[in-house]
């Protein structure tokens, strides 16, 4: 068998700090906006000149937190619950032989200043400091494949769950718009995804989380189906 050297082309600064509450596909939270730094001999706007006339581009990365973690052929994907087993090829786990994903996301802009190349992308769904290894154009007539099936994840994931905001909450976004845009909206959609662990989501009572978005300290709760985000605090911050 042969080895393959491969090296990034590019990293990711994304509001998603931790692996919890990232969702589990792209596109899914139009609001997570993310940056894609070129790097080294990359760091050129020759190797993007034409990029711009396209509307999506597919990242092809590295689950760099995962990826020394070792890997099963059986994995249990979280749409399941957690319970059934499938391959790993027949899923998109992160445990994988060669820790290699792709997404398919929304292309913003194309800047170079400073002598720093980037892509503005947003629908992302990859942890900060992601290597991206390759990026390609979306190409709707042969991607997009309107009339194919998807087993087991064949629907858009969906929960019942309503998101409130207490009125401190609230006022942090308020008074934080222009540093943090759409902020809310992004929380929320973040938390009706439902980054629960699977074996939390059938728990009764009180269950209390927090998460990092951006640079932020975000501290929620969940009763049944109903989740409230508490308080929104910076990380430098000790909530009250």
């Amino acid at each position: 068998m042969n080895d393959y050297q491969v090296s990034p082309i590019a990293f990711i600064e994304s509001p998603y700090k931790q692996k919890f509450a990232i969702p589990r596909q792209p596109r899914l939270i139009p609001e997570a906006k993310a940056k894609c730094k070129f790097v080294g001999e990359f760091n050129r706007e020759e190797f993007v000149r034409g990029i711009e006339d396209f509307s999506h581009v597919w990242l092809i990365f590295r689950f760099h937190e995962t990826a020394d973690k070792g890997w099963s052929p059986l994995v249990r994907p979280p749409r399941l619950g957690g319970n059934d087993k499938k391959g790993v090829f027949a899923t998109r786990a992160t445990f994988r032989p060669n820790g290699i994903g792709m997404s398919a996301v929304k292309l913003e802009g194309v800047h170079y200043e400073n002598g720093q190349l980037w892509l503005e992308l947003s629908g992302i769904d990859l942890l900060d400091g992601t290597p991206i290894l390759d990026i390609k154009p979306y190409l709707p007539y042969s991607d997009s494949l309107p009339n194919a099936t998807a087993g087991f994840a064949d629907t858009r994931p969906e929960t019942p769950l309503v998101v409130e905001f207490a009125d401190k909450a609230i006022t942090f976004c308020e008074n934080n718009s222009a540093l943090y845009p759409e902020l809310q909206s992004f929380i929320e959609k973040v938390l009706k995804q439902d980054p629960r662990p699977a074996y939390k989501k059938t728990k009764v009572g009180l269950q209390e989380y927090g998460m990092s978005l951006f640079d932020l300290n975000i501290k929620w709760q969940v009763i049944e189906s109903d989740v409230t985000v508490l308080e929104i605090s910076k990380n430098s911050e000790k909530p009250a």
